[in-house]
């Protein structure tokens, strides 16, 4: 068990990419809170964990962009379990349109879900692991971490913010015993991706289908989304490495879509 009795919060875990790497730690022997904005959804998910691994899971209720809440969402994991060892700061949203015609409201909106929602997540965490001298914080990037792609301004930025964020945090907490890491997906096929697809095709005046082999996959070597598993599977890597040797990097998973 690589995260056996280690007590982990991954934001935005009630679905998709959050859900599958809090399976995956809940597998290797770890606590995981549920903390999402949609409290049933979370309940329900930690249920679904708790039916497998009893007492493995907890729903926390949080709003990443509201400091009251992350910091009582925080407080209650560490009055339940005692401590906090991993954050994954996975929630997020996307919202498409070219740089002209993007309201600033949803500008915000984005980075503040985001960038914001990173900050606060790390800064509640943090205190509760320097007390025990080790930690990992891992954010969930994008290869639009690394990459551009039209009609993406808020996300493309807010991704790249995340590497800065993750490199500081990396220098302030090594002496410390806190790592940090930045996941950089290519496209996972989630709600969020599905989402994308017809409005990438209205914005882009092509099909849902050529959005989906040349805009979304076109670039990869095998024509195939990266999957849930593939993330939470670095996910885990990230969390259990056992040495500062990787602290402030970031791992690309998007099956050759961006190369380093």
């Amino acid at each position: 068990m690589k995260l056996q009795d280690k007590i982990c919060i991954v934001t935005g875990s009630a679905s998709g990419i959050g859900n599958g790497i809090a399976r995956r730690y809940a597998d290797e022997g770890a606590k995981v809170a549920i903390a999402d904005l949609n409290l049933a959804a979370a309940t329900a998910a930690a249920d679904a964990i708790n039916a497998v691994h009893p007492g493995a899971a907890m729903a926390v209720a949080m709003d990443v962009t509201d400091e009251g809440q992350v910091n009582a969402g925080v407080q209650a994991v560490v009055d339940a379990w005692g401590g906090v060892d991993v954050l994954v700061s996975n929630a997020g949203i996307q919202i498409v349109n070219p740089v002209e015609a993007f309201s600033l409201a949803d500008w915000k909106k984005m980075l503040a879900i985001h960038l914001d929602g990173a900050f606060l997540t790390s800064k509640a965490v943090l205190p509760h692991m320097y007390a025990k001298s080790s930690g990992s914080i891992i954010f969930m990037g994008s290869v639009h971490s690394k990459e551009a792609s039209p009609l993406k301004s808020a996300y493309v930025t807010a991704k790249h913010g995340l590497l800065g964020l993750s490199k500081v945090i990396a220098k302030e907490g090594g002496k410390k015993g806190v790592r940090s890491n930045v996941i950089c997906p290519g496209f996972v096929r989630t709600p969020l991706v599905d989402k994308q697809i017809p409005e990438q095709a209205r914005e882009l005046g092509i099909s849902e289908d050529e959005v989906v082999k040349k805009v979304m996959l076109g670039q990869t070597v095998d024509g195939e989304f990266t999957s849930i598993d593939d993330v939470a599977e670095v996910a885990l890597f990230f969390a259990a490495f056992p040495t500062n040797a990787l602290t402030g990097q970031s791992l690309v998973a998007s099956h050759g879509w961006y190369m380093e």
